[in-house]
């Protein structure tokens, strides 16, 4: 059993985020092995004027795993516009994991370009074992999907883009 502190993972995470930020970097993945069954995996995302950092651990780990969260300086303003404020966007009501589809390989709810009726099942966010099915709010064509399948995503977070 490795000896390593949970603190020093912290600690190693801020140095990567800072790292991110000197580089302008917008995307860092580190793995690191302590040992036969005790690993971290890092990867350290820059969006919007925000890193987010999570750390992954085994299963076999008893503790949860910490998440931290640095504010990046302030920079110039954005060309690109941010999908959140679209009034198409379709918006996360909770935390949790995002499926596009019902079952893994089965046909996603929505594509690119697709039409949807208000109310239709767009996606699947799990959240605490429960799926809960996201409906489009409006009917629309399906612009953007800004989530891939899996991915974890955050309260207000922009899912896609309906218009």
């Amino acid at each position: 059993m490795s000896k390593h502190s949970p603190d020093a993972d912290v600690a190693f995470i801020q140095a990567l985020a800072e790292l991110l930020n000197k580089n302008d970097l917008t995307e860092l993945s580190v793995k690191r092995e302590y040992g036969e069954d005790d690993s971290l995996e890092v990867r350290v995302v820059k969006q919007s004027n925000i890193v987010t950092t999570t750390m992954a651990a085994p299963m076999a780990m008893a503790a949860p795993a910490p998440v931290a969260s640095v504010a990046a300086p302030a920079a110039a303003p954005v060309a690109a516009e941010d999908p959140a404020q679209h009034p198409g966007a379709v918006t996360s009501p909770m935390v949790g994991t995002a499926y596009l589809a019902a079952e893994p390989g089965a046909a996603p709810f929505a594509t690119v370009g697709a039409t949807v009726s208000e109310g239709q099942t767009v996606l699947i966010i799990e959240a605490m074992k429960t799926m809960n099915h996201i409906p489009a709010p409006k009917s629309g064509t399906v612009k953007r999907i800004l989530v891939t399948d899996g991915t974890p995503v955050e309260f207000g977070a922009p899912l896609m883009i309906i218009e």
